[in-house]
């Protein structure tokens, strides 16, 4: 089925106006009127705004966290929710494999997990360790279609200095991009092994992953992605305004190839939900990085708006409650993570782009072209040029909708984000030219996700940028005769 969107404002990473929008054999076909047939299906998006279909680079679905505790959306649980959601790709986090297993491994299993997936999908890698064996499988996964890769600083298999300076070269000589989760080990163990019985409530969480914790391992990966000419780095999960302060202050004098993400859940929630409602509802926001305060909330916005964070991600691995509320006397054991995939793009609309804290542009940005570039999926995804693949979101801001566990597609039966109310709803999802979700209504098939292949990591600011766009734009409008708001 071909479709045409009619009426909608066309939302680009560096503009937005007022056009028809025809897709065509998966593809989009043609901005404004040009090239109709008069057989497709009209869809109409008047006081509607039609975005790139978002990307999330962050998921964890089916992870395996522990011996006892696997993510509770697998990558079809997951998928519907994401595209209920307006995400219509995910890069996902793979688990850590048995130790010293090769880099290749998690792929081949991943690759077998995520045959259900209703969106398109891809992975990051995971180092464990580093030898000579691992460097050459680097170099031919990158050559395969599989450029990014993920360093832990803390966790099972803690990644340093001297680890790190042997990863960036390869990285950076074969166009990778090495992901990492930054939270200094040393602190954050020591500071949870010296807990007493009376400190063990989910406010813990905080206590023992404080700012420092994060801000440290940010400066050092920094540091040594600097000492390594620059090569590409990129800071998931950014939390502390510390941290950003240190990203801002690396662009600032001059470091290259310095990207970073921060979630939903670091931009809207505080320490305070670790201790309201009690411990049985303060264990259910368990994550690494923890909540934080409001001043890193209003620092995260200001990175957004600047560029110094260039994406919204979500980290999605959800939990069951009574999985992590097994776990209230000592929120040690509790397998950590939340939801997110589902309510990025309603949230950072309405929080973002309704009150005024994002331009549109920004928006789409964020949840969608920034990833698509940096990740090696531009132009094919994150933008809605001829030629890319039909991925669209529409989003009507005339409709209201009050996240709560009976209209979301995730399987632990909660949010983080319940109560909240979103000044937009999600319209209709189109993944490579496909209706796959209409009204919070999952119309997509399972496994009708494709693998995708990536592009080598190039510096995103260099790849065709915004004031070229603006010119195709130009052309394809002036023939078509869109008007501009």
């Amino acid at each position: 089925m071909d479709y045409i969107i009619k009426g909608g404002t066309v939302c680009l990473e560096g503009e937005h106006f007022q056009a028809d929008i025809t897709l065509r054999d998966g593809k989009i076909w043609s901005l404004g009127c040009i090239g109709h047939k008069g057989s497709e299906e009209v869809i109409h998006a008047d006081g509607m705004y039609v975005c790139p279909g978002g990307i999330d680079p962050h998921t964890h679905m089916d992870l395996q966290q522990s011996p006892k505790y696997r993510s509770c959306d697998d990558f079809y649980s997951g998928g519907v929710a994401a595209a209920c959601g307006g995400t219509t790709t995910i890069i996902d986090h793979m688990a850590f494999g048995p130790e010293g297993c090769s880099l290749r491994y998690p792929f081949e299993q991943y690759k077998k997990l995520a045959e259900t997936c209703p969106v398109d999908y891809s992975f990051h890698g995971v180092f464990q360790h580093v030898d000579e064996s691992i460097l050459q499988e680097l170099a031919e996964l990158i050559e395969e279609g599989f450029p990014s890769f993920k360093a832990y600083t803390t966790y099972g298999y803690p990644m340093g200095e001297t680890e790190m300076m042997k990863l960036f070269p390869v990285l950076k000589a074969h166009g990778g991009l090495l992901t990492v989760h930054a939270e200094s080990d040393g602190i954050t163990n020591s500071l949870r092994q010296s807990l007493t019985k009376d400190e063990l409530a989910p406010i813990g969480q905080a206590r023992t992953r404080p700012n420092a914790a994060e801000a440290s391992a940010v400066g050092q990966v920094l540091a040594t992605a600097r000492a390594c000419g620059d090569a590409p780095v990129y800071i998931v999960h950014t939390s502390a305004h510390e941290s950003v302060a240190q990203l801002r202050l690396a662009r600032q004098e001059g470091q290259r190839n310095v990207y970073s993400e921060t979630c939903p859940q670091y931009l809207l929630l505080r320490e305070d939900k670790f201790i309201d409602g009690g411990p049985l509802e303060g264990i259910k926001y368990m994550m690494a990085p923890p909540l934080r305060q409001k001043e890193d909330n209003e620092a995260l916005w200001s990175a957004l708006q600047d560029g110094t964070v260039q994406v919204v991600a979500t980290d999605h691995c959800p939990f069951t409650i009574e999985e992590k509320q097994a776990h209230v006397a000592d929120f040690r054991g509790c397998p950590g993570g939340v939801s997110g995939v589902e309510e990025r793009m309603p949230l950072l609309f309405s929080k973002g782009v309704v009150k005024g804290r994002l331009s549109l542009s920004q928006f789409v940005r964020l949840t969608s072209t920034n990833a698509a570039k940096i990740f090696g999926l531009y132009p094919k995804k994150g933008t809605l040029l001829p030629g890319s693949d039909a991925d669209i979101v529409i989003i009507d801001p005339s409709q209201q909708r009050t996240i709560g566990k009976d209209n979301l597609h995730t399987t632990c039966g909660y949010s983080p984000y319940e109560g909240m109310t979103t000044d937009c709803t999600i319209s209709h999802v189109f993944l490579r030219g496909q209706l796959i979700a209409k009204n919070n209504v999952f119309l997509g098939q399972k496994g009708d996700g494709q693998l995708l292949r990536r592009k080598r990591t190039v510096p995103y600011e260099t790849s065709l940028d915004y004031k070229f766009i603006s010119i195709i734009s130009c052309l394809v409008f002036s023939l078509a005769g869109s008007s501009w708001l």
